[in-house]
């Protein structure tokens, strides 16, 4: 299943693109925008496609690949834009596309814990092998490091935060009560025990949706039917968590209208309140001085839009034009 790209029309209208230019996808997925930019940009615009995951480049390449050298994907992180463009000569820059949202095969794939649908390892890395640090260590941290090592308050500040969970604080509380039940490493020796660990995205699930069941006073073993499954907030939170998203946005966003031509426009889609906020603060930040802003309010997407692709409900779209 290959995803839908949200705003596609109003992102290729406000990014106003001509025959020949340049321009850098920096959250390529599954190249939705990229091709259609790539069509409206021939026959000799080039267009240079940025994602740290393995798979979604892989699949962008068949997807690109009838347009041949036209096309330069590169694996790395859209926070190291400038590096990027400067190595691989790719200039003038004409336009700059950030699209924040996760792809739907990224969720869809087993076995990287997007899903809490089905039961897999807590990793929800963009890439397994990401060069990504968590500032705690020197080490990648996935969602079970995150939920098997952090605090009980650090875990409520990002759900609160990240999630816009309500119940931050009583989710935090009973994963770490969780832990702190014992297990036995070996049957037969009873001082051989050790904190139980949650590995698996079905088992913190299933925490979430019993704290729940306790406030909504429901029968624990009845499955939760309709409507917003109770462990979605969280399972952002940890996503955003786990891959530094809002910092990698932050680094990237004064990059991106470094890199731009006089005239180039930077457009960003976001699906989430802190995202909307740092985009929207930085380019008032800047308006007059470095930029014009194209739309002073964001645009989300249609009605009909909305109906055909549910994820652009919370779609915003922000654009700027380099002065």
């Amino acid at each position: 299943m290959r995803h839908e790209p949200v705003l596609l029309k109003e992102t290729l209208e406000l990014l106003d693109l001509k025959p020949n230019d340049n321009v850098v996808d920096c959250t390529l997925g599954d190249a939705g925008h990229s091709e259609a930019i790539l069509e409206k940009t021939g026959p000799k615009g080039k267009l240079l496609g940025i994602d740290l995951d393995t798979e979604a480049v892989l699949r962008a390449k068949r997807f690109l690949y009838r347009f041949e050298d036209r096309a330069i994907i590169v694996r790395n992180n859209f926070n190291n834009l400038k590096k990027i463009v400067d190595e691989n000569k790719f200039a003038p820059v004409n336009a700059i596309l950030m699209d924040l949202g996760w792809s739907s095969p990224q969720f869809a794939e087993r076995g990287r814990g997007f899903s809490f649908q089905t039961d897999e390892p807590l990793d929800m890395r963009y890439n397994a092998k990401s060069e990504i640090r968590n500032p705690k260590s020197e080490t990648d941290y996935t969602a079970a490091d995150i939920v098997n090592i952090y605090s009980e308050k650090e875990l409520a500040d990002i759900f609160k935060n990240f999630g816009e969970e309500n119940l931050n604080k009583e989710i935090a509380k009973a994963i770490v009560d969780f832990r702190k039940r014992r297990v036995s490493k070996d049957a037969t020796r009873h001082d051989s025990v050790e904190s139980k660990k949650i590995e698996k995205s079905g088992e913190l699930a299933e925490i979430i949706l019993q704290v729940y069941r306790t406030k909504l006073h429901t029968d624990k073993e009845i499955p939760w039917i309709g409507g917003l499954h109770p462990a979605t907030k969280v399972f952002q939170a940890l996503r955003m968590e786990v891959n530094h998203e809002l910092e990698n946005l932050k680094q990237a966003l004064p990059q991106a209208v470094e890199m731009l031509a006089s005239g180039g426009r930077l457009a960003v889609i976001t699906f989430h309140s802190l995202e909307d906020r740092i985009v929207k603060q930085y380019f008032q930040t800047i308006a007059g001085k470095k930029v014009r802003l194209v739309n002073k309010k964001p645009i989300s997407g249609t009605e009909e839009e909305i109906k055909l692709n549910p994820r652009s409900r919370s779609a915003k779209l922000r654009v700027i034009k380099k002065l």
